[in-house]
C-alpha cells in the first residue's frame, strides 16, 4: 500500500520536473531571438567604423651587382684573316693602364715591320730618282759634254781661219794675175807679143779669180753652217740638262704611290700593338703570351674609380623609382652598406638576369634595370667588387 502510494508520488514529481526543464527551454529561445534581433536592428543602423589606413611602403628592393661606370671593356685584337697569337703581354691583373698604352703585342709584329721599313726604302730610291731629274745629268757628264763643243767649235774656227787664209792668198794671186795680164795685154797692144801670150795671162786671171770666188763661198758656207758634230754634240748637252715636266710629274706619281704603300703598311703594323682604349684598371686577362686569343678577347679593363651598381627592379614597383634618390646596397661581402644616387632608369622591361639563391622566388619576372651612382667613398670600398651580386634598396 505504501509503495503504491510512493510510485505514485514519484511519478507526479517527475512529470513536474519534465514541464518545468520545457519551460526554462523555452523561455531561453525567446530570450535568445529577442537578443538576435536586437543586436541586428542595432547592427542595421550602426555606421561602418572607417579602415585604419596603412603607411605607403616608400622603399623599392631589387637584386642586383656592381660594375665599373662605363661597363667592362673586353679588348681583343683587330679582326683579320689570320688566326692571332699573343707573342708579349705587358700588363698583369691589377695594373692601372692609361688610353692608348700598349697591352700586348702580336706575333705579326715582326712580319709587319719588316714591310714596313721595305716601303720606307721606296719611298728613299722614288725620292732620289725624282731629285735626279729635277737636277739634271750630273755636272760630270755636263762637263764633259761642254768640253766636247768646245772642242769642236775650235775646230770649226780653225777651218775658218784657213779658209780665210786661203782667200787672202788666192786675192794675192788674183792681184797678180791681174798686174801680169795688163802688163801682156800692153805688150800686145804694142806688137811687141803675140796674142796667144796675151790670152795665156788672161786665163791665168781668170782661173785666180774663180779660185777666189770658190774660196769666198766655203768662207761663208763655214761661217753661217755647223757642222753636223758640233750639232749632235750641242743637242746631247741640251738633252742631259733639260729637265722634262713629263718627266718630274711621272716620278712624283712613283713618290707619292710608295709614300701611300708606307701609310698602309704602318697602319697595319699597328695593328700588331693591342693599346687600351680607355684610362682604367686591368680587371682580368683572358689569353697569355703565346696563346691564341680567346674568345673572351685578351684583357677585361674597367674604369673602378667610379662604380655603379645595377639594380633589376620589379616592372610593378619602377614606377616608384626616380632619379636622384637615394639608395643603399648591401652585400655579405661587403665590410658596410654602400650609398649612392639613382643615376638613370632604362626605358626597357626585360628579363631578370640577377637570381635569388633561394630557388622558391626564381621567377620568370620581368625587371627594369636602374643604375645607381655610388659615392666617391662607397666607389673606393667596391672598386675590388666588380660583378658582385648586391642587394639593393631605393627610398626617399
Amino acid at each position: 500500500m505504501q509503495d503504491a502510494v510512493y510510485n505514485k508520488s514519484f511519478t507526479l514529481q517527475s512529470g513536474a520536473r519534465q514541464w518545468l526543464a520545457i519551460a526554462i527551454i523555452a523561455l531561453l529561445g525567446v530570450g535568445g531571438a529577442a537578443v538576435y534581433w536586437k543586436l541586428r536592428s542595432q547592427a542595421a543602423v550602426t555606421p561602418e567604423s572607417p579602415a585604419i589606413a596603412l603607411p605607403e611602403i616608400k622603399t623599392v628592393t631589387a637584386l642586383g651587382h656592381l660594375e665599373p661606370d662605363g661597363e667592362v671593356i673586353y679588348l681583343t685584337a683587330p679582326t683579320s684573316g689570320q688566326e692571332s697569337r699573343i707573342e708579349q703581354l705587358l700588363v698583369q691583373e691589377g695594373d692601372a693602364v692609361q688610353a692608348g698604352q700598349v697591352i700586348a703585342i702580336l706575333d705579326s709584329r715582326d712580319r709587319l715591320q719588316a714591310s714596313y721599313d721595305q716601303a720606307q726604302r721606296d719611298i728613299e730610291v722614288a725620292r732620289a730618282r725624282l731629285a735626279q731629274v729635277e737636277a739634271g745629268a750630273k755636272a760630270g757628264e755636263i762637263a764633259t759634254q761642254q768640253a766636247e763643243i768646245a772642242r769642236l767649235e775650235a775646230d770649226q774656227q780653225a777651218r775658218i781661219a784657213s779658209q780665210q787664209a786661203i782667200i787672202e792668198r788666192l786675192q794675192a794671186e788674183v792681184q797678180n794675175a791681174e798686174v801680169e795680164y795688163q802688163r801682156y795685154d800692153y805688150l800686145y797692144q804694142e806688137g811687141a807679143i803675140s796674142a796667144s801670150n796675151r790670152d795665156a795671162r788672161q786665163l791665168t786671171l781668170q782661173t785666180t779669180q774663180r779660185n777666189l770666188q770658190q774660196a769666198q763661198a766655203d768662207l761663208t758656207r763655214l761661217q753661217s753652217t755647223r757642222s753636223p758634230e758640233l750639232a749632235k754634240a750641242q743637242a746631247t748637252l741640251s738633252s742631259i740638262t733639260d729637265v722634262r715636266t713629263v718627266d718630274i710629274q711621272v716620278l712624283q706619281a712613283e713618290l707619292n704611290r710608295a709614300i701611300a704603300a708606307a701609310d698602309q703598311a704602318k697602319a697595319t703594323l699597328e695593328q700588331a700593338f693591342v693599346r687600351s682604349p680607355q684610362d682604367g684598371i686591368i680587371m682580368d686577362v683572358h689569353t697569355q703570351a703565346g696563346e691564341v686569343i680567346a674568345t673572351e678577347g685578351i684583357v677585361e679593363i674597367g674604369q673602378t674609380d667610379q662604380m655603379v651598381a645595377i639594380a633589376e627592379v620589379y616592372e610593378s614597383d619602377v614606377q616608384k623609382v626616380k632619379p636622384g634618390q637615394a639608395a643603399r646596397i648591401f652585400s655579405s661581402a661587403l665590410p658596410d652598406e654602400l650609398r649612392g644616387t639613382v643615376a638613370w632608369v632604362d626605358l626597357k622591361v626585360q628579363r631578370q638576369t640577377v637570381i635569388n639563391t633561394d630557388p622558391s622566388e626564381n621567377i620568370d619576372a620581368k625587371v627594369v634595370e636602374v643604375r645607381v651612382q655610388l659615392d666617391p667613398q662607397s666607389s673606393q670600398a667596391a672598386a675590388k667588387f666588380t660583378n658582385l651580386q648586391v642587394e639593393v634598396e631605393i627610398g626617399n
